[in-house]
């Protein structure tokens, strides 16, 4: 008996050894924050450049640690994007070309693989993929579809759907707090922050009403573009002046019985009616038409739409002193990135689907105590295809051969032999059309200096844009005799692109084109 309660003494010691080295393991993988917003654009950022507003707490991550200046959407919309960021792959291979479609959980994911490596994951907030995250997620907390800015409603892990009080930015923070709290400690951690802000119809929060009030914003220099030369962007349906709506969007004489203002209770109602009355007021005394009423919409858009980014940079430092309160910080590493970039009122839009670059290029700042230098810089091409692989590279986890993207976790540590040899071209496929919007589906290369587009569905068109020359995008030289050399470049290499991520849809428009170009020129 004496032996086998020593052997059961040295089994049970053993035991936790075991354990205690296992959590030990455990506790030294980083644990990943990723906070994602919705249609945040990077020229809506102090980071990126912005010297009208401050975006003080996304600023802190990128002196902190790194800022990418050359990050890209494969397909600049919601749903597509955040598809892209939990699969790895582009819309045509991962099933998610369109927005408000069903979302395909079975397939991989990499939180599912993060999982497997010993990690808890929970997504809070929107993820706006028609589909409950049960695969790869041991914990979820999201908005229905786009969600509301006030009061909004949540279904949980559970399946039950519940209606909070209060707004939206500042409940996701608190059931953000309130998993980290409750989390099993032992394991690191993924978390998903998905934020709302700041999509369309941009409602700040009650204490952020007319924060930018004092600020007269100056017009983009391609705020009244023409469109010569580029037909899509003539047949779109986005624009400041016609699409933009007086009161949905703007909240001249808000019905409060209706839509998502109905949503409000009567001491937001309150709130609400003191500061958006004055404008309605304002607005019926002015009597606008023609241009000075385009010029009044613009100021009032930015106006709310900042004011509802700046609620969304003060839940991300309430997020990041949570970090730092509780220790989290030291072994955390923390991600604030958009699923697309935005139109402020360049060529007189808002939304995004265009390849051109205010919604191709999109936000991503990082911050990896110990790893990532503080003010690191990355210029180098980013697609949001890498965003899964990098991911499970900080997290120690195997990149599948299926995922279409690399790890830029070299980058980051800026190693120089990755930085010499990293791709210099990104691939594009935008699919939505007629609605909303009307931008005709297109796919495209962008490499360092150049961007080639091709737009179908209702039109053949090819564009060509030097960006060291033309940075706005303004002036399609396509058609120019001089520039025959580089189309037939970049028509190469954006053949091999297309071949090389399977997007067999495309290669097929591209040969039709080509066959009807090689027809027509021989005619000529």
């Amino acid at each position: 008996m004496r032996k086998l309660s020593v052997h059961f003494s040295l089994i049970i010691s053993l035991l936790i050894i075991v354990l205690i080295s296992s959590a030990q393991s455990n506790r030294q993988k980083p644990n990943i924050l990723v906070i994602f917003s919705d249609d945040h654009a990077y020229q809506a950022m102090s980071a990126y450049g912005n010297k009208l507003i401050s975006t003080p707490n996304i600023d802190r991550i990128s002196k902190e640690g790194a800022i990418l200046l050359n990050n890209f959407i494969t397909n600049s919309l919601c749903g597509p994007s955040r598809a892209t960021l939990l699969t790895g792959k582009f819309s045509h291979i991962n099933g998610y070309k369109l927005n408000e479609r069903k979302f395909n959980f079975d397939q991989e994911v990499f939180p599912a693989l993060l999982q497997q490596n010993n990690y808890q994951t929970a997504w809070i907030g929107k993820l706006h993929l028609s589909t409950l995250p049960y695969h790869g997620f041991n914990y979820f907390n999201i908005l229905p579809g786009q969600g509301d800015y006030y009061n909004p409603d949540f279904i949980n892990y559970k399946n039950d759907t519940i209606r909070y009080t209060g707004y939206v930015t500042d409940l996701i923070t608190q059931f953000a707090e309130e998993w980290l709290d409750k989390r099993d400690t032992t394991k690191p951690f993924l978390l998903v922050v998905g934020e709302k802000a700041t999509h369309r119809e941009w409602l700040p929060s009650l204490e952020d009403l007319g924060a930018y009030d004092t600020i007269n914003f100056p017009l983009p220099k391609t705020f009244y573009d023409d469109y010569k030369g580029r037909k899509a962007a003539a047949d779109q349906d986005m624009t400041i002046d016609k699409t933009m709506l007086l009161t949905n969007d703007l909240k001249v004489h808000i019905n409060y019985s209706k839509g998502f203002y109905s949503r409000l209770n009567e001491d937001q109602k309150k709130v609400f009616a003191a500061y958006y009355d004055k404008i309605s007021n304002d607005f019926d005394e002015r009597k606008l038409s023609g241009k000075e009423l385009v010029k009044w919409k613009y100021q009032r858009y930015l106006k709310d739409y900042y004011a509802t980014a700046k609620s969304l940079d003060r839940n991300i430092g309430k997020i990041l002193d949570y970090l730092d309160r509780t220790g989290l910080s030291k072994n955390t590493v923390v991600i604030y990135a958009s699923d697309q970039g935005f139109y402020l009122g360049e060529h007189g839009w808002f939304d995004k689907r265009f390849m051109y670059e205010e919604s191709l290029r999109s936000a991503f700042v990082i911050r990896y105590p110990d790893v990532i230098k503080p003010g690191t810089v990355v210029k180098q091409v980013i697609s949001n295809i890498d965003w899964a692989p990098t991911l499970l590279d900080i997290a120690g986890t195997k990149i599948p051969s299926q995922m279409q993207g690399v790890s830029f976790l070299p980058l980051l540590k800026q190693h120089k032999d990755i930085v010499k040899t990293w791709r210099n071209e990104m691939y594009y496929h935008y699919y939505e059309f007629p609605e909303p919007h009307h931008v005709h589906p297109h796919f495209g290369i962008r490499t360092v200096q150049y961007k080639l587009i091709h737009f179908y569905e209702g039109m053949d068109t090819w564009e060509l844009f030097d960006l060291k020359k033309d940075p706005n995008e303004l002036n399609n030289v396509y058609s120019n005799k001089e520039n025959i050399k580089i189309v037939s470049e970049l028509k190469t290499k954006l053949k091999n692109l297309i071949i090389q991520y399977k997007d067999d849809e495309a290669l097929k428009l591209f040969l039709n084109s080509e066959m009807k170009n090689t027809s027509k020129n021989h005619l000529n």
